[in-house]
């Protein structure tokens, strides 16, 4: 005959024990409770445990008004000390685009085709905003230099909550020709990494690369980079973002990306920086300023080191 020992829950051998000691304290509403807990213990049911407070650091919600949406909004650092990078929980592109990011580089392009944006403009005109970023599901905004976040950054958390919560749409999708024409616009209007059945095979390589190992890295840091070509074993790209005028983007570009290619794809012989018209105009301006910083100090004068922009580049 076999003996089977009857294990009894502790709650169960807690609660005897308790009422041993103090009988008169024991109600039959608390006897009817600790015999259902011991039951509901014997049976495996487990009552979910009650539920934390929120830490300190937690980001709470902004609730809006009765009938509004209810979002919060994170803000992030960036490697690049001028560009922070606004999460507002919420997806920024629209299905119906078929580029990765919006990039708005002037007031002019917040409003020309093919992608107007009423919260582009509204953050374009804030004193010191240089660029307005949109990636998938987030908003980078880059300022000057000499511009202070103090000032910046609550106004654009402010804009950004409240078209996010009025449920507006943050950019419209425009078929107009016109702003592309006259280059307001700097945004591609197809993803540059997409597949394409007339790459070659080491194009699409480059491309697979880029997209799957590169560009999440690069939109984490509140940017993306744009494939602009392949020619003599060169790889043509545009950092785009926080990281386009980001001081550690020639890091970014030669020691990152370029390590990567050509560690993967032996047809490539590095990579270089394309700039468009506007960055090359500015770049020689800054030559020249750097030229005439020398001959004021003399000869023997160490270079200016540039801060933005400095970049290995080709012609765009």
């Amino acid at each position: 005959m076999s003996s089977k020992r009857v294990i009894r829950p502790t709650a169960s051998l807690l609660s005897t024990a308790a009422k041993r000691a103090q009988p008169a304290k024991y109600g039959r509403f608390c006897e009817a409770a600790r015999h259902a807990h011991t039951i509901t213990r014997q049976l495996g049911l487990f009552v979910r445990s009650r539920p934390t407070l929120r830490a300190a650091h937690d980001t709470f919600p902004v609730v809006g008004p009765r009938g509004t949406r209810s979002i919060f909004i994170q803000i992030e650092n960036t490697p690049n000390p001028d560009a922070l990078k606004f999460l507002p929980n919420h997806r920024v592109l629209p299905e119906e685009v078929q580029t990765s990011f919006i990039e708005y580089l002037n007031p002019r392009s917040t409003v020309a085709p093919p992608h107007p944006s009423p919260l582009a403009a509204q953050l374009m005109n804030i004193d010191g905003v240089t660029s307005v970023f949109y990636g998938p599901d987030f908003i980078t905004v880059t300022k000057s230099a000499d511009a202070n976040w103090a000032h910046i950054k609550p106004e654009v958390f402010s804009l950004i909550t409240e078209a996010v919560t009025s449920g507006q749409k943050l950019v419209t999708v425009s078929s107009s020709k016109e702003g592309v024409a006259e280059g307001r616009n700097a945004t591609p209007e197809e993803d540059s990494l997409s597949y394409n059945e007339n790459d070659s095979e080491v194009v699409g390589m480059i491309k697979e690369l880029l997209e799957t190992r590169i560009r999440p890295a690069i939109q984490e840091d509140g940017g993306d980079i744009e494939f602009r070509g392949f020619e003599n074993g060169m790889v043509l790209l545009k950092l785009r973002g926080a990281c386009r005028t980001c001081d550690s983007s020639t890091v970014t570009l030669k020691n990152g990306i370029e390590g990567m290619l050509m560690h993967y794809i032996e047809e490539v012989k590095g990579v270089e920086q394309v700039m468009d018209e506007e960055e090359e105009i500015a770049m020689k301006e800054f030559a020249k300023f750097e030229e005439k910083l020398r001959a004021s100090k003399g000869p023997d004068a160490a270079p200016t080191t540039p801060g933005k922009g400095s970049l290995d580049t080709v012609p765009g």
